[in-house]
Protein backbone atom coordinates (compact mmCIF):
# COMPACT_ATOMS: atom_id res chain seq x y z
CA UNK A 1 0.00 0.00 0.00
CA UNK A 2 1.27 3.62 -0.70
CA UNK A 3 -0.87 5.44 1.11
CA UNK A 4 -1.75 3.14 4.20
CA UNK A 5 -3.95 6.10 5.73
CA UNK A 6 -6.13 6.52 3.26
CA UNK A 7 -9.72 6.32 3.57
CA UNK A 8 -12.52 5.70 1.33
CA UNK A 9 -14.59 7.76 0.20
CA UNK A 10 -17.84 6.36 1.50
CA UNK A 11 -15.58 5.88 4.70
CA UNK A 12 -15.02 9.60 4.89
CA UNK A 13 -19.01 10.39 3.67
CA UNK A 14 -20.12 8.15 6.82
CA UNK A 15 -17.43 8.93 9.51
CA UNK A 16 -19.19 12.14 11.56
CA UNK A 17 -22.49 10.08 10.93
CA UNK A 18 -20.91 7.03 13.16
CA UNK A 19 -19.97 9.45 15.52
CA UNK A 20 -23.04 10.86 16.35
CA UNK A 21 -24.87 7.72 16.55
CA UNK A 22 -21.93 6.34 18.71
CA UNK A 23 -22.87 9.26 21.00
CA UNK A 24 -26.54 9.12 20.90
CA UNK A 25 -26.58 5.15 21.69
CA UNK A 26 -23.76 5.48 24.59
CA UNK A 27 -25.31 8.74 26.37
CA UNK A 28 -24.17 9.64 29.43
CA UNK A 29 -20.66 11.19 30.09
CA UNK A 30 -19.74 10.84 26.31
CA UNK A 31 -23.06 12.17 25.19
CA UNK A 32 -22.62 15.10 27.35
CA UNK A 33 -18.93 16.01 26.84
CA UNK A 34 -20.23 16.82 22.94
CA UNK A 35 -23.56 18.11 23.82
CA UNK A 36 -22.04 21.79 22.02
CA UNK A 37 -22.21 19.60 18.84
CA UNK A 38 -26.19 18.63 19.27
CA UNK A 39 -27.70 21.56 21.64
CA UNK A 40 -28.99 23.99 19.05
CA UNK A 41 -27.99 27.25 20.10
CA UNK A 42 -31.45 29.65 19.81
CA UNK A 43 -31.33 32.77 17.23
CA UNK A 44 -28.97 35.58 18.76
CA UNK A 45 -28.79 33.73 22.20
CA UNK A 46 -25.65 35.35 24.26
CA UNK A 47 -23.05 32.78 24.74
CA UNK A 48 -23.07 32.89 28.58
CA UNK A 49 -27.18 31.96 28.32
CA UNK A 50 -25.86 29.26 25.77
CA UNK A 51 -23.20 28.33 28.55
CA UNK A 52 -25.08 28.16 31.14
CA UNK A 53 -27.91 25.73 29.00
CA UNK A 54 -24.81 23.53 28.21
CA UNK A 55 -23.98 22.91 31.74
CA UNK A 56 -27.75 22.12 32.83
CA UNK A 57 -28.16 19.80 29.59
CA UNK A 58 -28.86 16.07 30.35
CA UNK A 59 -30.05 13.37 27.64
CA UNK A 60 -32.97 10.70 27.93
CA UNK A 61 -31.67 7.73 26.27
CA UNK A 62 -34.12 5.90 24.33
CA UNK A 63 -32.29 4.48 21.71
CA UNK A 64 -29.36 2.70 23.99
CA UNK A 65 -32.34 0.89 25.68
CA UNK A 66 -33.47 -0.23 22.12
CA UNK A 67 -30.91 -1.62 20.84
CA UNK A 68 -29.46 -3.66 24.27
CA UNK A 69 -33.21 -4.64 24.64
CA UNK A 70 -32.99 -6.46 20.83
CA UNK A 71 -29.83 -7.71 21.40
CA UNK A 72 -30.69 -9.12 25.11
CA UNK A 73 -34.17 -10.47 23.84
CA UNK A 74 -32.06 -11.94 20.42
CA UNK A 75 -29.42 -14.12 22.66
CA UNK A 76 -32.33 -14.80 25.54
CA UNK A 77 -31.59 -18.39 24.13
CA UNK A 78 -27.85 -19.33 22.85
CA UNK A 79 -27.78 -20.62 19.15
CA UNK A 80 -27.60 -24.10 18.57
CA UNK A 81 -24.19 -24.90 17.05
CA UNK A 82 -23.59 -28.33 15.78
CA UNK A 83 -20.37 -30.15 14.24
CA UNK A 84 -20.88 -33.15 13.17
CA UNK A 85 -18.18 -35.89 11.77
CA UNK A 86 -15.54 -38.34 13.08
CA UNK A 87 -12.80 -35.43 14.05
CA UNK A 88 -13.23 -35.79 17.88
CA UNK A 89 -9.74 -33.86 18.16
CA UNK A 90 -11.08 -30.90 15.91
CA UNK A 91 -14.71 -31.12 18.57
CA UNK A 92 -12.29 -30.51 21.20
CA UNK A 93 -11.14 -27.49 19.90
CA UNK A 94 -14.52 -26.47 18.71
CA UNK A 95 -15.93 -26.53 21.99
CA UNK A 96 -13.39 -24.59 23.40
CA UNK A 97 -14.05 -21.93 21.02
CA UNK A 98 -17.29 -21.75 21.80
CA UNK A 99 -16.35 -20.73 25.35
CA UNK A 100 -13.83 -18.45 24.31
CA UNK A 101 -13.66 -17.13 20.74
CA UNK A 102 -11.78 -14.24 21.49
CA UNK A 103 -8.45 -15.61 23.90
CA UNK A 104 -9.81 -13.45 26.18
CA UNK A 105 -12.42 -15.52 27.77
CA UNK A 106 -15.61 -14.50 26.03
CA UNK A 107 -18.06 -17.03 24.78
CA UNK A 108 -19.30 -16.97 21.13
CA UNK A 109 -22.70 -15.50 21.75
CA UNK A 110 -21.35 -12.81 24.04
CA UNK A 111 -19.02 -12.35 20.91
CA UNK A 112 -21.92 -11.57 18.53
CA UNK A 113 -24.03 -10.22 20.82
CA UNK A 114 -21.87 -6.82 20.55
CA UNK A 115 -21.27 -7.75 17.32
CA UNK A 116 -25.30 -7.42 16.78
CA UNK A 117 -25.30 -3.65 18.82
CA UNK A 118 -22.26 -2.42 16.53
CA UNK A 119 -24.46 -3.23 13.49
CA UNK A 120 -27.72 -1.87 14.98
CA UNK A 121 -25.56 1.57 15.72
CA UNK A 122 -23.54 1.61 12.91
CA UNK A 123 -24.98 -0.34 10.60
CA UNK A 124 -22.40 -3.01 9.31
CA UNK A 125 -19.92 -4.55 12.28
CA UNK A 126 -17.11 -6.95 11.50
CA UNK A 127 -15.73 -10.08 12.62
CA UNK A 128 -12.01 -10.72 11.84
CA UNK A 129 -10.64 -14.41 11.96
CA UNK A 130 -6.95 -15.08 12.94
CA UNK A 131 -4.38 -17.58 14.57
CA UNK A 132 -1.28 -16.94 16.21
CA UNK A 133 1.18 -15.60 14.11
CA UNK A 134 4.23 -19.14 14.36
CA UNK A 135 7.59 -19.02 15.10
CA UNK A 136 8.75 -21.14 12.47
CA UNK A 137 6.52 -23.32 9.89
CA UNK A 138 5.01 -26.55 11.57
CA UNK A 139 6.48 -29.48 9.12
CA UNK A 140 3.16 -31.37 10.06
CA UNK A 141 -0.45 -31.27 10.89
CA UNK A 142 0.14 -33.01 14.33
CA UNK A 143 3.08 -30.38 14.98
CA UNK A 144 0.91 -27.54 13.86
CA UNK A 145 -1.96 -28.37 16.66
CA UNK A 146 0.94 -29.33 19.04
CA UNK A 147 2.55 -25.42 18.77
CA UNK A 148 -1.15 -23.98 18.88
CA UNK A 149 -0.79 -22.68 15.81
CA UNK A 150 -4.32 -23.73 14.57
CA UNK A 151 -6.23 -22.48 17.21
CA UNK A 152 -8.28 -19.74 15.36
CA UNK A 153 -9.74 -16.59 17.47
CA UNK A 154 -11.96 -14.30 16.59
CA UNK A 155 -11.59 -10.39 16.63
CA UNK A 156 -14.46 -7.54 16.49
CA UNK A 157 -13.74 -4.91 14.31
CA UNK A 158 -16.39 -2.01 14.73
CA UNK A 159 -17.45 0.10 11.09
CA UNK A 160 -15.41 3.13 12.18
CA UNK A 161 -12.12 1.05 12.21
CA UNK A 162 -12.66 -0.38 8.97
CA UNK A 163 -11.35 2.42 6.27
CA UNK A 164 -10.36 1.29 3.51
CA UNK A 165 -11.29 -1.39 0.71
CA UNK A 166 -12.03 -2.83 -2.68
CA UNK A 167 -13.86 -5.70 -3.93
CA UNK A 168 -13.36 -7.67 -6.96
CA UNK A 169 -15.45 -8.50 -10.04
CA UNK A 170 -17.50 -10.98 -7.95
CA UNK A 171 -17.97 -8.68 -4.99
CA UNK A 172 -16.05 -10.25 -2.49
CA UNK A 173 -13.47 -8.26 -0.81
CA UNK A 174 -10.25 -8.25 -2.39
CA UNK A 175 -8.45 -5.98 0.34
CA UNK A 176 -9.33 -4.04 3.34
CA UNK A 177 -7.24 -1.73 5.90
CA UNK A 178 -8.49 -1.80 9.69
CA UNK A 179 -7.11 1.27 11.51
CA UNK A 180 -6.95 1.78 15.12
CA UNK A 181 -6.12 4.47 17.73
CA UNK A 182 -5.44 4.44 21.57
CA UNK A 183 -3.13 5.74 24.42
CA UNK A 184 0.44 3.25 24.87
CA UNK A 185 2.83 3.66 27.46
CA UNK A 186 6.03 3.58 26.13
CA UNK A 187 8.07 0.94 29.00
CA UNK A 188 5.86 -1.15 31.01
CA UNK A 189 4.71 1.05 34.71
CA UNK A 190 6.81 3.43 33.40
CA UNK A 191 7.36 5.92 30.77
CA UNK A 192 4.97 8.42 29.42
CA UNK A 193 2.07 8.22 27.57
CA UNK A 194 1.97 8.16 23.65
CA UNK A 195 -0.79 8.31 21.29
CA UNK A 196 -0.50 5.24 19.15
CA UNK A 197 -2.26 4.13 15.89
CA UNK A 198 -2.07 0.99 14.35
CA UNK A 199 -2.99 -0.12 10.67
CA UNK A 200 -3.42 -3.56 9.25
CA UNK A 201 -3.66 -4.29 5.51
CA UNK A 202 -5.28 -7.59 4.55
CA UNK A 203 -6.06 -9.08 1.43
CA UNK A 204 -6.39 -12.78 -0.05
CA UNK A 205 -3.17 -13.91 0.87
CA UNK A 206 -0.75 -11.54 2.79
CA UNK A 207 -1.23 -9.29 5.59
CA UNK A 208 0.66 -6.23 6.80
CA UNK A 209 0.62 -4.69 10.42
CA UNK A 210 2.13 -0.82 10.47
CA UNK A 211 2.52 1.75 13.48
CA UNK A 212 2.41 5.20 14.15
CA UNK A 213 3.39 6.56 17.78
CA UNK A 214 3.40 10.70 17.87
CA UNK A 215 6.14 12.38 18.47
CA UNK A 216 8.56 8.95 18.44
CA UNK A 217 8.53 7.90 15.35
CA UNK A 218 7.34 10.96 13.18
CA UNK A 219 4.59 11.57 11.50
CA UNK A 220 4.66 8.29 8.99
CA UNK A 221 3.45 4.72 9.42
CA UNK A 222 6.39 2.44 10.02
CA UNK A 223 5.43 -1.41 8.87
CA UNK A 224 6.23 -3.71 12.15
CA UNK A 225 5.16 -7.14 10.64
CA UNK A 226 4.31 -8.82 7.65
CA UNK A 227 3.49 -12.42 6.14
CA UNK A 228 0.90 -14.61 5.42
CA UNK A 229 -2.44 -14.76 7.32
CA UNK A 230 -4.97 -17.83 8.11
CA UNK A 231 -7.30 -18.11 5.51
CA UNK A 232 -4.51 -17.45 2.84
CA UNK A 233 -4.96 -21.33 2.03
CA UNK A 234 -8.75 -20.32 0.92
CA UNK A 235 -7.83 -17.23 -1.15
CA UNK A 236 -10.07 -14.99 1.13
CA UNK A 237 -9.88 -11.69 2.99
CA UNK A 238 -10.09 -12.63 6.75
CA UNK A 239 -12.33 -10.44 7.55
CA UNK A 240 -16.47 -11.33 7.49
CA UNK A 241 -19.40 -8.60 7.17
CA UNK A 242 -22.97 -8.31 9.27
CA UNK A 243 -24.78 -6.44 7.51
CA UNK A 244 -27.98 -4.65 8.56
CA UNK A 245 -30.74 -3.80 6.15
CA UNK A 246 -31.76 0.09 5.71
CA UNK A 247 -35.19 -0.76 7.37
CA UNK A 248 -33.85 -2.52 10.77
CA UNK A 249 -30.75 -0.03 10.98
CA UNK A 250 -31.96 1.26 14.43
CA UNK A 251 -29.99 4.06 15.29
CA UNK A 252 -30.22 5.13 11.31
CA UNK A 253 -34.12 5.61 12.20
CA UNK A 254 -34.38 7.05 15.82
CA UNK A 255 -31.29 9.52 15.60
CA UNK A 256 -33.54 12.54 14.46
CA UNK A 257 -36.19 11.45 16.78
CA UNK A 258 -33.79 11.30 19.75
CA UNK A 259 -31.87 14.86 18.83
CA UNK A 260 -35.34 16.68 18.69
CA UNK A 261 -36.12 14.79 22.04
CA UNK A 262 -33.07 15.93 23.24
CA UNK A 263 -33.18 19.53 22.29
CA UNK A 264 -36.62 19.99 22.88
CA UNK A 265 -36.52 18.54 26.48
CA UNK A 266 -33.95 20.88 27.48
CA UNK A 267 -35.49 24.14 26.04
CA UNK A 268 -38.58 23.10 28.39
CA UNK A 269 -36.78 22.23 30.99
CA UNK A 270 -34.62 25.36 30.76
CA UNK A 271 -38.50 27.49 30.63
CA UNK A 272 -39.21 25.81 33.70
CA UNK A 273 -36.33 26.43 35.65
CA UNK A 274 -35.68 30.36 34.34
CA UNK A 275 -39.54 30.54 35.43
CA UNK A 276 -39.05 29.71 39.16
CA UNK A 277 -36.89 33.00 39.69
CA UNK A 278 -38.93 35.75 39.24
CA UNK A 279 -37.93 39.01 37.37
CA UNK A 280 -38.99 42.67 39.48
CA UNK A 281 -40.17 45.03 37.24
CA UNK A 282 -39.78 48.17 38.22
CA UNK A 283 -41.67 51.51 37.38
CA UNK A 284 -39.88 54.69 37.05
CA UNK A 285 -38.56 57.61 34.93
CA UNK A 286 -35.40 58.39 37.06
CA UNK A 287 -32.04 55.96 36.59
CA UNK A 288 -31.91 53.30 38.34
CA UNK A 289 -28.64 51.32 40.17
CA UNK A 290 -29.87 49.21 42.82
CA UNK A 291 -30.46 45.37 42.44
CA UNK A 292 -33.87 43.80 43.25
CA UNK A 293 -34.56 40.39 43.41
CA UNK A 294 -32.71 37.17 43.15
CA UNK A 295 -30.68 37.62 39.74
CA UNK A 296 -32.59 40.01 37.74
CA UNK A 297 -34.72 43.48 37.57
CA UNK A 298 -36.51 45.37 34.81
CA UNK A 299 -37.04 48.98 34.28
CA UNK A 300 -39.93 50.41 32.19
CA UNK A 301 -41.19 53.66 32.41
CA UNK A 302 -45.10 54.71 33.57
CA UNK A 303 -46.40 54.67 30.13
CA UNK A 304 -44.70 51.04 28.83
CA UNK A 305 -46.12 47.72 28.90
CA UNK A 306 -44.47 44.19 29.09
CA UNK A 307 -45.88 40.87 28.23
CA UNK A 308 -44.94 37.19 27.17
CA UNK A 309 -45.39 36.14 24.04
CA UNK A 310 -46.27 32.90 24.42
CA UNK A 311 -49.92 31.59 23.78
CA UNK A 312 -52.17 32.53 27.20
CA UNK A 313 -49.55 29.83 29.24
CA UNK A 314 -50.29 26.66 27.30
CA UNK A 315 -47.05 26.60 25.39
CA UNK A 316 -45.59 24.46 28.17
CA UNK A 317 -48.15 21.93 28.11
CA UNK A 318 -47.86 21.98 24.65
CA UNK A 319 -44.40 20.83 24.76
CA UNK A 320 -44.82 18.08 27.09
CA UNK A 321 -47.54 16.59 24.67
CA UNK A 322 -45.02 17.24 21.66
CA UNK A 323 -42.38 15.26 23.86
CA UNK A 324 -44.59 12.47 24.69
CA UNK A 325 -45.04 11.96 21.01
CA UNK A 326 -41.31 12.58 20.08
CA UNK A 327 -40.80 9.52 22.38
CA UNK A 328 -43.48 7.46 21.08
CA UNK A 329 -42.43 8.01 17.56
CA UNK A 330 -38.75 6.68 18.87
CA UNK A 331 -40.34 3.41 19.77
CA UNK A 332 -42.52 3.25 17.10
CA UNK A 333 -39.75 3.48 14.19
CA UNK A 334 -37.82 0.72 16.16
CA UNK A 335 -40.98 -1.58 15.81
CA UNK A 336 -41.47 -1.66 19.45
CA UNK A 337 -44.65 0.25 19.54
CA UNK A 338 -46.61 -1.95 22.91
CA UNK A 339 -43.43 -0.64 25.37
CA UNK A 340 -43.52 3.32 23.73
CA UNK A 341 -45.77 3.68 27.41
CA UNK A 342 -48.51 6.01 25.86
CA UNK A 343 -51.47 6.12 23.71
CA UNK A 344 -49.46 3.29 21.10
CA UNK A 345 -49.25 0.52 23.95
CA UNK A 346 -52.86 1.16 25.32
CA UNK A 347 -53.85 1.80 28.35
CA UNK A 348 -57.01 -0.70 28.59
CA UNK A 349 -56.21 -4.28 29.89
CA UNK A 350 -55.25 -7.04 27.23
CA UNK A 351 -55.47 -10.76 26.80
CA UNK A 352 -52.17 -12.83 26.22
CA UNK A 353 -53.52 -13.34 22.77
CA UNK A 354 -53.89 -10.06 22.33
CA UNK A 355 -50.17 -8.85 23.73
CA UNK A 356 -48.88 -11.76 21.29
CA UNK A 357 -50.23 -10.16 18.49
CA UNK A 358 -49.40 -6.85 19.42
CA UNK A 359 -45.49 -7.99 19.70
CA UNK A 360 -45.73 -10.04 16.30
CA UNK A 361 -43.93 -7.02 14.47
CA UNK A 362 -40.95 -6.98 16.81
CA UNK A 363 -40.76 -10.74 16.48
CA UNK A 364 -40.47 -11.13 13.11
CA UNK A 365 -37.62 -7.68 13.28
CA UNK A 366 -36.00 -10.31 15.84
CA UNK A 367 -35.90 -13.27 13.50
CA UNK A 368 -34.56 -11.15 10.38
CA UNK A 369 -31.64 -9.90 13.41
CA UNK A 370 -31.30 -13.98 14.50
CA UNK A 371 -31.14 -14.31 10.29
CA UNK A 372 -27.89 -12.19 9.92
CA UNK A 373 -26.26 -13.42 12.85
CA UNK A 374 -26.60 -17.05 11.94
CA UNK A 375 -26.36 -16.50 8.57
CA UNK A 376 -22.24 -15.16 9.80
CA UNK A 377 -21.52 -17.00 12.23
CA UNK A 378 -21.91 -19.79 9.94
CA UNK A 379 -19.50 -18.14 7.34
CA UNK A 380 -16.86 -17.56 9.93
CA UNK A 381 -17.23 -20.96 11.30
CA UNK A 382 -16.74 -22.65 8.11
CA UNK A 383 -14.29 -20.58 6.86
CA UNK A 384 -12.43 -22.07 10.43
CA UNK A 385 -13.12 -25.07 9.32
CA UNK A 386 -12.16 -25.15 5.84
CA UNK A 387 -8.37 -23.85 7.07
CA UNK A 388 -8.14 -26.00 9.69
CA UNK A 389 -9.43 -28.84 7.40
CA UNK A 390 -11.27 -30.81 10.12
CA UNK A 391 -13.56 -32.60 7.81
CA UNK A 392 -16.76 -31.59 10.00
CA UNK A 393 -20.07 -29.67 8.93
CA UNK A 394 -20.96 -26.78 10.76
CA UNK A 395 -24.44 -25.57 10.90
CA UNK A 396 -25.84 -22.47 13.30
CA UNK A 397 -29.46 -22.49 14.10
CA UNK A 398 -31.77 -21.22 16.85
CA UNK A 399 -32.22 -17.59 17.64
CA UNK A 400 -35.66 -17.55 16.23
CA UNK A 401 -37.56 -18.54 19.60
CA UNK A 402 -38.20 -15.35 22.08
CA UNK A 403 -40.09 -16.69 24.86
CA UNK A 404 -37.67 -19.16 27.08
CA UNK A 405 -40.69 -20.60 29.59
CA UNK A 406 -43.12 -21.56 26.73
CA UNK A 407 -41.17 -24.72 26.43
CA UNK A 408 -44.00 -27.05 27.02
CA UNK A 409 -46.03 -26.38 24.03
CA UNK A 410 -43.04 -27.55 22.31
CA UNK A 411 -42.54 -30.41 23.55
CA UNK A 412 -46.42 -31.04 22.74
CA UNK A 413 -45.87 -30.61 19.24
CA UNK A 414 -43.36 -32.76 19.07
CA UNK A 415 -44.53 -35.36 20.71
CA UNK A 416 -47.59 -35.41 18.36
CA UNK A 417 -45.25 -35.02 15.41
CA UNK A 418 -43.30 -37.95 16.46
CA UNK A 419 -46.65 -40.09 16.86
CA UNK A 420 -47.73 -38.81 13.30
CA UNK A 421 -44.16 -40.40 11.49
CA UNK A 422 -42.80 -42.62 14.15
CA UNK A 423 -40.62 -44.98 11.19
CA UNK A 424 -38.46 -41.95 10.71
CA UNK A 425 -34.95 -42.59 12.02
CA UNK A 426 -33.97 -38.92 10.19
CA UNK A 427 -36.64 -36.69 11.51
CA UNK A 428 -36.39 -38.60 15.09
CA UNK A 429 -32.91 -37.40 15.56
CA UNK A 430 -33.24 -34.33 14.54
CA UNK A 431 -36.54 -33.33 16.79
CA UNK A 432 -34.46 -35.04 19.68
CA UNK A 433 -31.57 -32.94 19.02
CA UNK A 434 -33.39 -29.31 18.33
CA UNK A 435 -35.23 -30.03 21.36
CA UNK A 436 -32.40 -31.13 23.87
CA UNK A 437 -29.94 -28.44 22.49
CA UNK A 438 -32.39 -25.75 23.10
CA UNK A 439 -33.49 -26.66 26.37
CA UNK A 440 -30.09 -27.23 27.43
CA UNK A 441 -28.82 -23.72 25.85
CA UNK A 442 -26.47 -22.49 28.30
CA UNK A 443 -24.44 -25.39 28.94
CA UNK A 444 -21.15 -25.56 27.72
CA UNK A 445 -20.62 -26.42 24.25
CA UNK A 446 -18.64 -29.79 24.85
CA UNK A 447 -21.45 -31.43 26.96
CA UNK A 448 -23.87 -30.59 23.84
CA UNK A 449 -21.95 -32.40 21.68
CA UNK A 450 -21.68 -35.46 23.95
CA UNK A 451 -25.83 -35.24 23.65
CA UNK A 452 -25.75 -35.01 20.29
CA UNK A 453 -23.66 -37.67 19.71
CA UNK A 454 -25.28 -39.79 22.86
CA UNK A 455 -28.91 -39.39 20.75
CA UNK A 456 -27.50 -40.11 17.62
CA UNK A 457 -26.00 -43.44 18.68
CA UNK A 458 -29.93 -44.06 20.56
CA UNK A 459 -31.94 -43.28 17.82
CA UNK A 460 -29.36 -45.92 15.05
CA UNK A 461 -30.40 -48.76 17.85
CA UNK A 462 -33.95 -48.18 17.44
Amino acid sequence: MVDIDREHPEYKAKKKTWERYRDLYAGGDQFIARAHEYLIRRHREPLDIYSERLHRAFYENYLGSIVDWYASTLFRREPILTFDGPNERAKSFYSELVEDCDRKGTSISDFFRRVLVDALVHGVAYVLVDFPKPAAPALSRAQEAALGQDRAYLVQCSAPEVINWSHDEEGNLEWVVLRTTGLRQQEAGEGAWVQETRWWYYDKERFEAYRRRDGVEGSKPVRVDEGRHGLAKLGRVPLFELQISEGLWLANKAASLQLEHFNKSNALSWALTMGLFASPVVYSEREWHEIVGDSYYIQLGPNDRFGWTEPEGRVYQIAAENLNRLKEEIYRVCYLMTQAGGTLSGGAPQSGLSKQRDFTITQEVLRAYGDAVKDTMKRVLRAIEAAREDGLSVDVSGLDEFDIGDFSAELEDAERLLALASGSKTLRREVLRKLALKYLCDVRQEVKDQIVKEIDEWCEKQ
